[in-house]
This record gives structure tokens, C-alpha cells and sequence, in this order.
């Protein structure tokens, strides 16, 4: 309740102080190897809770952050989300990274009728009615990426990934691209989430000799393949690296001056000009440190409470039910440019980015689209039914799981 109490005490707060609280549910991994990515967007997503609490809360009443621990553990996720759900009796749940994470909870949003905000860019194949998807569909990250990389770097790629549902699929998509446009996939590497036995991939990769590496991998996994990477001379100068999980935080625990020339695709950065983006950066920076850096799933965190805000005032409840009603009418002047939610998928239109790694450990923006681009969960190099296939070889082989279970003993 301490942190609740510091939520509405702040200016503005005061008029909420004292009224039924709306409680909502923040879950993410603050320990284990995904802690390495999800501590900022938790911060983000309070960040938002406070601006709104200190303009009024929503409906006049505050918000309650109820901050869960996921602990890099999808199984905890979703204990985790029925408690809020049943236990806390939460309005609504920002959290996940992992699509292994967020695959494992949906059931328990389905099954409870509830609603799921989830901030990060991912493979798609997806769709529910309970889940409010803030990040980037294929279409706004993987599939241009491939494209730009086609154009400006060459026609070979490498693909390493976690060996997990995200980078699995997000493979499975670039290798239809990839070949639709005559280029060649040249190798193909996974590593446990969580693991650094990374010398595998960082071997093929030199045998391969690639054009372009196409990186996958998801949390402090990246420190082991980075260092790898350059011990073994493999240099953004000749071989450079796209990577779809590194933003500015991550590039905190890597080795920033061997990474410059290597890219991220995301959809928002923040060396973005404009005036949205440089509050939201003052505003983090005044709550959480003046050296704090921003990121696309934090901003995506961030402005997916404020839509979740705005439907409830246009709901006048912060019921599930009658937010997912309202949630397809919402747009927002995000620190990206303009985002607004598709109302037949519950994706997020938003505009998709290419950025190169300075030594600042920013980014420049060397390509992006010049509008918000529709969002598109299915990509169209399969049918519905093959990507469903897909996805259930992916389980089955699994035992049942979202995830590779052959993982290290202190990984999820």
C-alpha cells in the first residue's frame, strides 16, 4: 500500500485520495534472465499510472498498481494472473514480454472473460478478444526489417534466436520472405532462454559467412552471444546484425562501443524528435534517474495504460467487458507519432523503424514508414490453417509447452 499511497499523494492526487481505488494488475519479470528487459517496462507502466492518478485518476477514482513478479517463469505468469484476477479482483493486467509468457496466460484471460494489455513486439499468429496488443504485428517489425536489410545490406541471412515460440516463428516468417524474394537463409541457431552456451551458433555463423544476422535471442542471453560475436571477430562493419529484442536498456549490459553499426527494428527510439517524445523522457528521467533510458515496450506499456484509461472514461466502467467495447475507438499522440487500436484485431496501428547503434547507446533512425501502418497478425506467406499447424508442431514438441524445457536450471 506504500507505493498505492505515493501513487495518489502526488500533485493533483489529493482530490482521489480516499475514494475506491480501481485496481489493476502490473506483471512482469523483476528477477530471473528477463528482469534484464521487464523492470523498465514495469516502471513505464507506473509512470503512466501516476501521470493519471496526478490529473485525477479515471472516473475520479485513483489506480491501484498491484506489481506482480513473474519471475522469467511463464508457469508464475499465469498463477499469477488468475490471482489477480480472482484474488485481487483486478479491472485489467498490463504485463508479459515473452510470447511463451503471454501464450500461457491468455488461457486464463479467456477462460475468466478478462483483458490483457501486452506491450511488446511479437510474431502474431494470434488474436483475442482478450488481449489488447500494443506492440508491433509481423508487419510492423519482422517483415520490414527483412525487406530493408534485402535492399541495403545483402541477400544472405543467418537467424539466432531463443529457443522459444517468438523466435521460432518469427523465423518461420522471415524464411517465407527470404525466399519469395530470392535471397538465401544460410543458418539457423537456437539457445535456450537464459542459457550462454552460445559458441554453437557463434560457429556456424563464421562458417556460414552471412550478409546480415538476423538476432532473436531475449534477455541476458544477448551478453553471452555478443561477446561471443566479436571474440570471434565477427564485426558490424562486415557482418552487421538486426536485432528485434535490443533496445536501449538492454544495450546498458552489452558492450555498446563493439555493437555501433549493428540495428534494432522497433517501432518507436528515443533519439525520436517531437514534443511527446522529449515529456515522456523528461517525465521518466525526473521519476527514475537522470541517466534512465526509454524503449519501445516501455513506451508501447506506457501508452497502452493511457488507452485503457481513455476507454474506460469513454465506458464511464472499468469493467473488461465494457473497455474491450470502447478500446477500438482510441487513439493516443504517443511518444512515437500517433497510435491508434484497430478495432478487428485489437492491434495497434503504428508506424515501423530501423535504427543504427551509436556509441551513446542510442539510435539513429536510418529507415521508417511515413504513416501508422495497419497492423496485420497473420502474415499472408501461409494460410490461417498452416500457421496453425505451425504453431501446434511447436507445442507438441514442447510436451505441451510454449518454450524449449530443456532449459538451464535457473532460467525459465
Amino acid at each position: 500500500m506504500a507505493l498505492f499511497a505515493a501513487l495518489v499523494s502526488c500533485e493533483g492526487g489529493n482530490s482521489i485520495a480516499g475514494k475506491d481505488p480501481i485496481k489493476v494488475g502490473v506483471l512482469h519479470s523483476l528477477t530471473g534472465t528477463m528482469a534484464i528487459s521487464e523492470v523498465a517496462v514495469k516502471d513505464a507502466t507506473l509512470l503512466a499510472i501516476e501521470e493519471i492518478n496526478a490529473a485525477g485518476g479515471v472516473l475520479g477514482r485513483p489506480i491501484e498498481p498491484i506489481v506482480v513478479d513473474g519471475k522469467s517463469d511463464w508457469g508464475v505468469f499465469a498463477a499469477e494472473a488468475e490471482r489477480l484476477i480472482t484474488a485481487e479482483k483486478v479491472s485489467v493486467v498490463f504485463g508479459c514480454w515473452t510470447s511463451a509468457s503471454r501464450k500461457t496466460v491468455k488461457p486464463v484471460f479467456e477462460k475468466h472473460d478478462h483483458l490483457l494489455f501486452y506491450p511488446v513486439q511479437y510474431e502474431g499468429l494470434e488474436q483475442s478478444p482478450n488481449i489488447v496488443y500494443t506492440g508491433a504485428a509481423p508487419n510492423q517489425q519482422i517483415i520490414p526489417a527483412v525487406s530493408w536489410a534485402f535492399e541495403n545490406i545483402g541477400t544472405k541471412f543467418f537467424l539466432v534466436g531463443s529457443d522459444y515460440v517468438f523466435p521460432r516463428t518469427a523465423n518461420a516468417i522471415i524464411r517465407d520472405v527470404v525466399v519469395a524474394r530470392g535471397g538465401e537463409v544460410v543458418g539457423e541457431e537456437y539457445v535456450l532462454l537464459g542459457d550462454s552456451t552460445v559458441q554453437p551458433a557463434v560457429d556456424a555463423i563464421i562458417a556460414s559467412k552471412p550478409d546480415v544476422i538476423l538476432n532473436t535471442i531475449n534477455g541476458d542471453s544477448n551478453v553471452a552471444f555478443y561477446k561471443a560475436l566479436r571474440q570471434a571477430g565477427v564485426t558490424p562493419a562486415e557482418t552487421p546484425t538486426i536485432s528485434f529484442s535490443i533496445a536501449e536498456p538492454e544495450l546498458k549490459s552489452l558492450d555498446v562501443a563493439a555493437m555501433v553499426g549493428d540495428y534494432a527494428a522497433w517501432n518507436y527510439f528515443m533519439s525520436m524528435e517531437g514534443a511527446a517524445n522529449k515529456a515522456f523522457i523528461k517525465k521518466y528521467q525526473d521519476r527514475f534517474g537522470a541517466g534512465s533510458l526509454t524503449s519501445d515496450p516501455m513506451e508501447a506499456a506506457y501508452f497502452g495504460v493511457h488507452l485503457w484509461a481513455q476507454a474506460v472514461e469513454s465506458a464511464k466502467s472499468a469493467n473488461p467487458l465494457s473497455v474491450r467495447a470502447a478500446i477500438g475507438d482510441q487513439t493516443y499522440d504517443a511518444p512515437e507519432g500517433l497510435v491508434y487500436i484497430d478495432a478487428e484485431t485489437q492491434h495497434t496501428w503504428k508506424a515501423a523503424r530501423i535504427g543504427r547503434i551509436r556509441e551513446d547507446a542510442q539510435f539513429d533512425i536510418v529507415w521508417e514508414t511515413d504513416k501508422p501502418v495497419r497492423p496485420v497478425p497473420f502474415p499472408q506467406t501461409r494460410t490461417r490453417e498452416d500457421w496453425a499447424a505451425f504453431l501446434d508442431g511447436l507445442q507438441a514438441g514442447w510436451g505441451g509447452q510454449w518454450a524449449n524445457p530443456g532449459r538451464p536450471a535457473e532460467a525459465p
